[in-house]
């Protein structure tokens, strides 16, 4: 009973003393990632609470509107046009890691191999469509306007030998409509979700020296907080760069 007691009393403790964070991610990796450094925040008096969400736009939302206090599942060139199209004033706080995308078929072996006119489906957000363009234009399967600019769209393709026939989607359903279509540009979170392996089912995937890190994302009034920074800090370990690398074996790469 007296250990009881002595229990109950240092959850009590832990409880009013501890700061609460909450943090919106994508469910892999981001989810799996807060969920492994946890522990880790427990210890420094840090309670994460992680809520989980399967789009790219009430993240960004909830913690502008102050119902949550961080979100992990972008990029810096999705927030910049998330905060553009939005007036929205969120920052980055930390990189964490890379998701490359990746070309995927379930109908094809190469690139070369997609039919004249085949049917390929890219995200719908300006900025993972720009960057699914880019790729097929590395790639060579069409030419754009400026092979530079990230924000590409469709009317951007100034040559398209193949007549291939592009729809925009959200990049949830990529991974669904994937049988239906010849090819789909396909983010790596999703990829993971749908059971895919990037390393070994991706035509084409994205180099190292792809733009698109994910970052911990915040309010400007929230960025210098204790818990916030606390929370950098456990994601920036040995630990975490470790866990990443064994977990997703080089699907995902550690970006610290």
């Amino acid at each position: 009973m007296k250990k009881l007691l002595v229990a109950f009393a240092a959850v009590a403790a832990f409880s009013a003393h501890a700061e609460t964070i909450k943090v919106a991610a994508s469910p892999v990796p981001h989810a799996e990632i807060l969920e492994f450094v946890k522990p880790a925040l427990a210890k420094e008096g840090v309670d994460l609470q992680v809520k989980v969400f399967t789009d790219y736009v009430q993240p960004n939302v909830q913690v502008a509107e102050k119902r949550l206090d961080a979100n992990f599942f972008q990029h810096q060139p999705y927030l910049d046009e998330f905060n553009k199209a939005k007036g929205t004033h969120l920052v980055s706080v930390g990189s964490v890691h890379l998701e490359p995308l990746g070309a995927y078929s379930s109908k094809h072996k190469t690139l070369a191999d997609l039919p004249d006119g085949a049917n390929v489906v890219i995200p719908n957000d300006a900025t993972n469509g720009g960057r699914a363009l880019l790729l097929l234009a590395k790639n060579g399967l069409i030419t754009l306007k400026d092979p530079t600019n990230i924000l590409s769209t469709i009317k951007d393709i100034t040559e398209n030998p193949k007549n291939l026939k592009f729809r925009e989607l959200e990049a949830a359903t990529l991974p669904r409509v994937l049988t239906q279509v010849d090819l789909a540009l396909i983010n790596t979170n999703y990829a993971l979700e749908a059971k895919l392996d990037p390393s070994k089912d991706a035509l084409v995937i994205e180099g190292s020296d792809s733009p698109y890190v994910n970052i911990l994302v915040t309010r400007e009034d929230n960025k210098d907080s204790d818990a916030v920074k606390k929370l950098v800090a456990a994601l920036h370990t040995p630990e975490v760069k470790k866990f990443i690398e064994e977990k997703y074996k080089g699907a995902i790469k550690p970006a610290f």
